[in-house]
């Protein structure tokens, strides 16, 4: 009986070591040694202490900062262990409610611009509930606050937003977009590092 079984026994074990053992270490070596940065956690570093990652947003809302994205992850906003879409849709009334609700915490933060229209990607989340990026119009939504809580000239603080804002990749693949993160960073006047 035990040889009918072996082949399907020694089977089993050789690609269980091959592929549950071998192939991923083989990966996160790979990936160490040609992408250390990124495999890492593509860490930000300011005078030598971590200050976030490039790839998970991180929460501000005081005034004088750019606000990023509405996080969907709970308890805490931005937390990488609950990352996920919160799964309403655009009919939901919770939906409907956490909208107008960022919109009038947006609103209420900045009344001078009561009457400017909202941009979506700052008053929803995203799919991940951990986007660090924001839309080169959400910015601009928010500059004049931004510099008038940091007593800055909105020239400066434009020049700083174009400055940290990314491009269209070969002018075609992605969308204009600004690291929340490095953009306020730049507004402290600090330049992260990457921390491999």
């Amino acid at each position: 009986m035990f040889s009918v079984f072996r082949p399907a026994i020694v089977l089993l074990l050789a690609f269980t070591l091959l592929t549950g053992v071998a192939y991923p270490l083989a990966v996160t070596a790979l990936a160490h040694t040609l992408f250390a940065w990124q495999a890492g956690g593509s860490v930000l570093a300011v005078r030598g202490e971590a200050v976030g990652s490039e790839w998970i947003g991180q929460y501000f809302t005081a005034p004088g900062y750019f606000w990023g994205r509405p996080s969907a992850t709970s308890p805490r906003p931005y937390d990488a262990l609950a990352s996920g879409g919160s799964n309403l849709g655009p009919s939901n009334p919770a939906e409907l409610d956490a909208v107008r609700a960022e919109i009038r915490a947006l609103r209420d933060a900045d009344p001078a611009d009561a009457d400017k229209p909202v941009p979506v990607d700052l008053v929803t989340a995203s799919g991940s509930g951990l986007d660090p990026d924001i839309s080169l119009a959400a910015a601009q939504y928010q500059l004049a606050r931004v510099a008038r809580a940091r007593g800055m000239p909105e020239r400066r603080v434009r020049r700083l937003l174009a400055r940290e804002a990314h491009h269209p990749w070969l002018g075609l693949f992605g969308e204009p977009r600004v690291n929340v993160l490095e953009l306020n960073l730049a507004l402290d006047g600090m330049r992260p590092r990457r921390v491999p």
